[in-house]
């Protein structure tokens, strides 16, 4: 039984917020890497966060344990932190207001349900070279959204 754990970086990029924007996502296995990405043409920053976590975590075929680096602190404290009185309130926030991008939130909780997550912040544009990689990745998913870069077949 291995104990290496599946090490996903993820990030979104908006150009113009709301605007046109990118998500990537680096999966790491040991040896194997997995390099995601994609945009949209009208989107904003934390849907293109969420979109990363989202698509990375969509790409697994079976269950895993993971360590999760986001520089989103808006994922990170929304889905370790907020979810919980979300779906308590019927996805209210606590000022009974629905919250913001509710149907991301929900595929997200849904898949976290999933996996053994452990979730990572990191400051982003910091050095960290996952993070930079995510970033990178992101801002190629601006191009593919733009079209000037084809979308890639994963």
């Amino acid at each position: 039984m291995s104990t290496t754990k599946l090490e996903i970086w993820t990030d979104g990029a908006c150009k113009q917020n709301p605007g046109v924007g990118g998500w990537g996502a680096l999966l790491v296995w040991g040896e194997h890497r997995l390099e995601i990405y994609g945009g949209e043409r009208l989107t904003t920053n934390n849907q293109m966060e969420l979109t990363a976590v989202i698509s990375a975590l969509s790409a697994l075929k079976r269950p895993c344990p993971i360590i999760l680096h986001t520089d989103s602190s808006y994922v990170k404290n929304g889905i370790t932190q907020w979810v919980h009185g979300w779906k308590r309130n019927g996805w209210r926030t606590a000022d009974k207001k629905p919250v913001k991008n509710v149907e991301l939130w929900q595929r997200l909780d849904a898949l976290a349900s999933r996996f053994e997550i452990e979730w990572r912040w990191v400051k982003g544009h910091n050095g960290d070279p996952g993070n930079e990689k995510a970033d990178e990745l992101a801002n190629l998913g601006v191009e593919v959204a733009l079209g000037k870069r084809p979308a890639p077949t994963f």
